[in-house]
């Protein structure tokens, strides 16, 4: 084992740099200018199911929760990376895709939806869903866009 050389650590998300945002808190940033459709990374952490999410108290804290269409939530705040930090923006410069891996476990990839410049923050639009029934003031955006709804949830809930 004398002569092997130690195995360099990788990014999972080598094309992003997390660092202050002037939308909110952290944001992701490009570390390089890319094309339309590049992939970012994969959203990563712990996943829970629909029960366990409902079982836990979030109290307005903080979280990096996001749902799957298979209702599965992935809590990027516990071994999540980069991605968790892509802040929302009315008019997004990235999307955020599901696919199966081989194994049939369903992921959620970030891709670029237009062409980023290095040093350009990356946005996706969370279109959230209020479930408690709360109202679009509770979700407020600041992303600045011409075309700001005004609140992070989905436009079919804003209405």
């Amino acid at each position: 084992m004398s002569g092997m050389k130690p195995r360099k650590q990788t990014s999972s998300t080598p094309y992003i740099r997390v660092g202050p945002s002037g939308v909110h808190g952290l944001g992701a940033f490009a570390t390089r200018d890319l094309p339309a459709q590049a992939f970012l990374g994969l959203y990563e952490g712990r996943r829970y199911t629909q029960q366990e999410i409902a079982a836990r108290t979030w109290n307005d804290q903080l979280t990096y929760l996001f749902t799957l269409s298979n209702q599965e939530t992935i809590d990027g705040a516990k071994g999540g990376n980069g991605t968790r930090h892509l802040n929302h923006a009315c008019d997004p410069n990235c999307e955020a895709v599901e696919e199966y891996n081989e194994a049939g476990e369903l992921m959620l990839k970030f891709q670029t939806l237009v062409p980023v410049d290095a040093g350009d923050e990356l946005f996706i639009d969370y279109s959230l869903t209020a479930d408690d029934g709360s109202t679009a003031e509770k979700y407020p955006c600041h992303c600045g866009s011409p075309s700001c709804r005004g609140t992070m949830l989905s436009p079919a809930e804003a209405d």
